[in-house]
């Protein structure tokens, strides 16, 4: 029985008393029945306000715990001790006990209620969480981007000063130690275009040329995003060393790459540089603090939601190296999770290493055939709608047990070595990088298929080959090798057969000739086609033991 429904009966009780009573014994009567019914008002409401106080704070401190079981993740709210070894007393088990409830209570309702909280009060959870609940959220699938708070106000921009200007001082405050040749020559470069730049917006210079910039005689159209997009690239080499990154934070750079970030929604390439470069930071760990203070998570929560894949897949990378309560691997730049990008019950048993060649990069390389039907805007089966990714999208989610990751590395048809004087590294030494990021990330303690895409012959390849054929057969590993059989076209009046069958032929495994040409030899038609079906079954028995444990 409620307390207000016995206040009422009670009510009732004296007001239809049939036997008249005595005057005084009627209100004697009735003054004990108010002191009765007072004193279990004011020791109800005491009991009452209690409980709605453990309860506030409960649903305040706690509503994580229902997004938990939602998505099945694990989000970690602090809200007292978690020393093992203090002796928290009856007290503490009481309230423990309690939350433990109400907890119940909210899980159920929010398997009911589709929303179950109102916008205050996700303002008031967002409020009260701590960095690594802010993390857990952000990379759950299913989290809801009110759990976040907004990015604090960026500081004012110094007087007759403009983002491009304060991005050249950012980048000429940096060490110019530690660096190989052509990052010294690119900042150095760098540095003195967006002075040129600089100098023609105030009227004081016209530049045409410059020192090399193949892009120069442009400034005066776009000099902005021009000089802004090369000090980011500058500034993306100098965030893989630690004391850089720290540097960096110090003179406000967290700020300054937001604003620029905020400003450029509409350029996804310098977006994506602005994330290699947070995501570069966040491989430093006491850096963490102030990339949370800074808004980022936030940001790159909202990101994460995204359906370009890359922008996606970049912010996973900041995420995955900001979580150090589930995640211990470090994503490195230009390693890239595919799957699982969010926080998952799903026990990974295996990784997929997809390897692109010259040319090549981490997302582009394995998107899906160019077709007709990828630009006809209709409504499709999922799986049947363009991919700019197929591992991430198919091979995600018939192998939900694989871990897949995609490599990006400079190749000597790419990057800065076209406009380098200076020689860059070999491919000995590329290899080395490459495995000291792959070891970072965890890659090797756990089964791994390599899927790449090879470039064709070279003195240099050739002995590389002859490398691994000889590891290859004393491994027994398997081998799967699918080669052009059409030639590739090169402008409109060249084609040329890349990779033709006898240089494809390693002497190990199946060879699968396919009536494709060299760039799509890696880029299925659709979910249905041979190339997938085959590399999906080559997978799967390739692993079978251990996706089957």
């Amino acid at each position: 029985m409620s307390l207000a429904a016995y206040c009422v009966i009670c009510c009732r009780r004296v007001g239809t008393s049939t036997s008249p009573p005595k005057s005084g014994t009627r209100w004697r009567d009735i003054r004990n029945k108010i002191k009765f019914t007072g004193s279990l008002i004011l020791g109800g409401s005491l009991f009452l306000t209690y409980e709605v106080l453990a309860l506030k704070k409960a649903v305040t401190l706690d509503t994580q715990v229902v997004e938990r079981e939602k998505m099945k993740s694990y989000i970690y709210v602090h809200t007292v001790s978690l020393d093992k070894g203090e002796n928290h007393g009856i007290a503490w088990q009481a309230r423990k006990e309690l939350h433990k409830a109400v907890r119940k209570v909210l899980a159920t309702s929010a398997k009911i209620l589709r929303n179950p909280f109102a916008d205050y009060q996700y303002r008031l959870i967002a409020q009260a969480c701590d960095p690594k609940t802010l993390i857990g959220l952000a990379r759950s699938k299913e989290s809801d981007l009110r759990f976040f708070l907004l990015p604090p106000p960026l500081p004012s921009l110094k007087e007759d000063s403009s983002t491009e200007e304060e991005l050249r001082q950012l980048l000429a405050s940096l060490p110019q130690t530690e660096l190989d040749e052509c990052i010294q020559y690119f900042t150095s470069l760098a540095l003195s275009e967006s002075s040129q730049s600089l100098a023609a917006q105030k009227g004081g210079l016209w530049c045409f040329g410059g020192n090399g910039l193949p892009y120069a005689e442009s400034f005066g159209e776009v000099p902005s995003a021009t000089v802004e997009m090369f000090c980011l690239e500058a500034i993306v080499k100098h965030s893989e060393i630690s004391t850089h990154c720290d540097k960096i934070e110090a003179n406000g750079g967290l700020q300054l790459l937001q604003r620029l970030y905020q400003l450029h929604k509409d350029c996804p390439k310098v977006q994506r540089n602005i994330m290699r470069i947070i995501g570069n930071m966040a491989l430093n760990e006491h850096l963490h603090s102030s990339i949370v203070r800074s808004g980022w998570v936030s940001i790159m929560a909202e990101a994460m939601k995204s359906d370009r894949i890359m922008e996606a897949s970049h912010a996973a990378r900041i995420l995955a190296n900001l979580d150090r309560e589930t995640v211990q691997e470090k994503y490195q730049d230009g390693v890239y999770v595919l799957h699982p990008q969010y926080r998952t019950s799903q026990p990974i048993k295996a990784d997929v290493l997809f390897i692109h060649g010259l040319m090549g990069a981490a997302f582009k390389t394995w998107r899906q055939q160019d077709s007709e039907q990828a630009v006809i805007e209709k409504p499709m089966e999922e799986e049947d709608r363009y991919t700019t990714c197929w591992p991430k999208t198919w091979l995600a989610k018939d192998c939900p047990a694989l871990r897949i990751i995609s490599v990006e590395y400079d190749t000597t048809l790419s990057d800065w070595r076209a406009r380098c004087p200076m020689e860059r590294k070999s491919i000995a030494f590329r290899s080395n990088e490459l495995l000291r990021k792959l070891r970072a990330a965890g890659v090797g303690d756990r089964p791994v298929v390599w899927i790449s895409h090879s470039m064709g012959d070279s003195p240099a390849l050739k002995t590389l080959q002859d490398d691994f054929l000889e590891f290859a057969k004393d491994q027994n590993f398997q081998v799967l090798n699918f080669v052009e059989t059409l030639p590739t076209y090169i402008g409109s009046m060249i084609k040329l057969h890349v990779v033709p069958v006898e240089s494809a032929d390693l002497g190990i495994g199946d060879l699968i000739p396919v009536d494709v040409n060299h760039l799509n030899i890696c880029k299925p038609k659709k979910k249905d086609a041979f190339l997938y079906q085959r590399t999906l079954q080559f997978i799967r028995e390739t692993l079978a033991k251990d996706l089957e444990n």
